[in-house]
């Protein structure tokens, strides 16, 4: 079956995309994985609006990807955390991919303004592509698309 007779809203980059593909979204995402949790920690540091924030939160939260967590300072009312769940960590190493990739070609002369260290040992972190019987696939490897499971041709 050729790809293009594939119907391209069943696929998992499509369903994604329509999840995390906004950029606040993905810098919301970013100041998490950064330990950023509060919101007003969030909305200051990001220099988004209150509104747009807690739209992003609230949809992160019902796709399961962010949980809230309450906390209470001394003598000031409830309050909430935002923590990202398994499945919210399980997007890191899209967010280092995306880190990479600005690093390489968008990092300007000064060099990129942040690294991500193994804190073990101190070594910068990367994210590597290899398949299932353990091949390092470089930029420029051949990948093939396959209809899996989930496939559903195009309607017409």
């Amino acid at each position: 079956m050729d790809y293009t007779e594939l119907d391209s809203g069943t696929c998992s980059v499509a369903r994604t995309a329509s999840l995390i593909g906004d950029a606040w979204t993905v810098l919301v995402l970013r100041d998490l994985f950064n330990g950023v949790r509060r919101f007003d920690d969030l909305a200051g540091h990001l220099g988004i609006a209150r509104n747009v924030l807690t739209r992003r939160l609230a949809t992160l939260v019902d796709a399961g990807l962010v949980e809230r967590v309450p906390y209470r300072e001394p003598g000031r009312r409830e309050r909430h955390e935002y923590h990202l769940t398994p499945a919210g960590r399980d997007l890191r190493p899209i967010m280092l991919a995306m880190l990479d990739w600005g690093d390489t070609h968008l990092g300007g002369e000064d060099g990129p303004p942040m690294r991500m260290v193994h804190p073990e040992c101190g070594a910068p972190v990367h994210v590597e592509v290899r398949c299932e019987n353990g091949h390092v696939l470089e930029p420029e490897a051949r990948v093939r698309a396959v209809p899996g499971p989930g496939a559903r041709r195009r309607a017409g």
